[in-house]
């Protein structure tokens, strides 16, 4: 999987997002906005001028949405993306109304459409979390020029090998072929069990 099938995922399987910014007292405050369209260059969404939400945009230029897939927990595939956003106007709105028709219902008229605009999100990072797979699947990825993430949990040269923390991994992640051994970040629930039991402190948490 790559970032560019992601993007794709989140704009046609889930499309509806909940979406976090902050008010002026740097509070969080939630709404959802579907993701219009994507490509190489990031995620575009619009709004209306009016809304608070394009005020809280305008003003931090910085967003957090995710959204999910699935009729169940044990069947859903969730993504989440944060990043820096920016108003492109009302040039890409066009190409944004002709792949969400539907919008036409809510803004009929030329005039009332006048209201929209478009913002992207151009540089970021997020990660796609499947839990109907067994082991769970994680992908991490960035674009924009962001670069990698390094979080989660590591195992470092303290470990002996003595696997009391393969004891209480819920996905069996724990790689032992070599030492130190080696948590597969792609199936690691983040759970910590394996930092809260190793008696040598060989693990250790990055980023999270």
């Amino acid at each position: 999987m790559d970032t560019k099938e992601v993007f794709e995922y989140l704009t046609r399987r889930i499309h509806s997002v909940v979406a976090a910014t902050a008010d002026e007292d740097g509070l969080p405050v939630t709404c959802v906005v579907d993701i219009m369209d994507a490509d190489d260059d990031g995620l575009y969404f619009l709004t209306a001028a009016g809304k608070g939400f394009y005020n809280r945009l305008q003003r931090g230029g910085y967003l957090a949405l995710s959204g999910m897939s699935g009729r169940d927990t044990l069947s859903r595939t969730a993504v989440s993306v944060r990043g820096k956003v920016r108003q492109l106007g009302s040039g890409p709105l066009p190409r944004l109304l002709q792949k969400n028709p539907y919008m036409l219902q809510i803004y009929p008229t030329a005039q009332s459409r006048r209201a929209l605009t478009v913002f992207q999100m151009y540089q970021g990072q997020g990660e796609l979390f499947d839990l109907s797979r067994r082991p769970i699947e994680r992908f991490s990825f960035t674009f924009g020029g962001e670069p990698p993430p390094n979080e989660g949990y590591f195992i470092t040269q303290s470990c002996s090998g003595c696997r009391i923390c393969a004891s209480v991994c819920p996905q069996e992640c724990i790689d032992f072929s070599s030492l130190p051994a080696r948590i597969l970040q792609q199936h690691c629930l983040h759970c910590g069990n394996c930092m809260q039991v190793c008696p040598h402190g060989a693990v250790v948490r990055r980023g999270i």
